[in-house]
C-alpha cells in the first residue's frame, strides 16, 4: 500500500464526501453534510486538515483517513477513517502512525485494541472515560501537554443551513457532486 496525500481540491472534496458517507452512513441525518461542509470550507481552507489515502499499485483507493491538526500545530488527530478493502484501514493507519505525530480518541475498548494494533502504543485516560492513543512521534506525554484538536462549530453550520436555504442547497450539491466524482485512482 502506498500513502497518498489527496491535496488537489476536486479529488480531495470527492474523497471527503465518500469518507463522510462511509463513516456516518445513510441514517445519520445532516451530520455527513455538516462535517463535509465544515472540513471543506474551514479546515481545508485554513490548512488545518489533510486527507490521506492508502492506494494499491494502480492507484485505486483502498482506505481514507482525515487528519486534523491540533491548536499548537504539533500533532494531528485521526478524526475519520474508512476502508474499501478488508484490512486496508489498519494498514493505512499503521503506515501513518510510523510517519506522523498522530492522536486517536475513542471510548470503545474494542476500538482501542484495533488502534493499538495500528501503532498507537501510548495511551492516556481522560476524565470522561475517553482513551487517547498516541503514535510514537507524538510530542505529548500527558493529558496536560496535549493540545486540543481544531474543531468545527457544527451548531453554527446547522444554523446557517437552517437560515440560509441557498447555502444549504449549495452544500448539498457539492456533497452529492463529490459522491458522484470519487476518483477511481489517485
Amino acid at each position: 500500500m502506498k500513502v497518498v496525500h489527496v491535496s488537489q481540491s476536486e479529488p480531495r472534496d470527492a474523497c471527503l464526501a465518500k469518507l463522510c458517507a462511509e463513516v456516518y452512513g445513510q441514517q445519520a441525518g445532516l451530520t455527513p453534510l455538516v462535517i463535509f461542509t465544515g472540513t471543506k470550507n474551514v479546515l481545508f481552507a485554513q490548512e488545518g486538515a489533510r486527507l490521506l489515502a492508502g492506494v494499491d499499485g494502480e492507484g485505486h483507493p483502498l482506505a481514507l483517513a482525515l487528519l486534523v491538526l491540533d491548536e499548537a500545530g504539533e500533532g494531528m488527530t485521526v478524526t475519520h477513517a474508512c476502508e474499501f478493502a478488508k484490512g486496508a484501514k489498519a494498514r493505512l493507519l499503521s503506515e501513518l502512525s510510523l510517519k506522523a505525530p498522530l492522536r486517536i480518541d475513542t471510548q470503545d475498548e474494542k476500538a482501542k485494541t484495533f488502534f493499538q494494533q495500528c501503532g498507537f502504543k501510548r495511551w492516556l485516560e481522560a476524565e470522561n472515560g475517553q482513551h487517547i492513543g498516541l503514535s510514537t512521534r507524538h510530542p505529548a506525554n500527558s493529558i496536560e501537554t496535549l493540545s486540543p484538536t481544531l474543531a468545527l462549530d457544527e451548531a453554527l453550520i446547522m444554523r446557517r443551513f437552517k437560515h440560509d436555504p441557498v447555502a444549504f442547497a449549495q452544500a448539498k450539491e457539492a456533497f452529492l457532486a463529490g459522491l458522484n466524482r470519487v476518483p477511481v485512482s489517485l
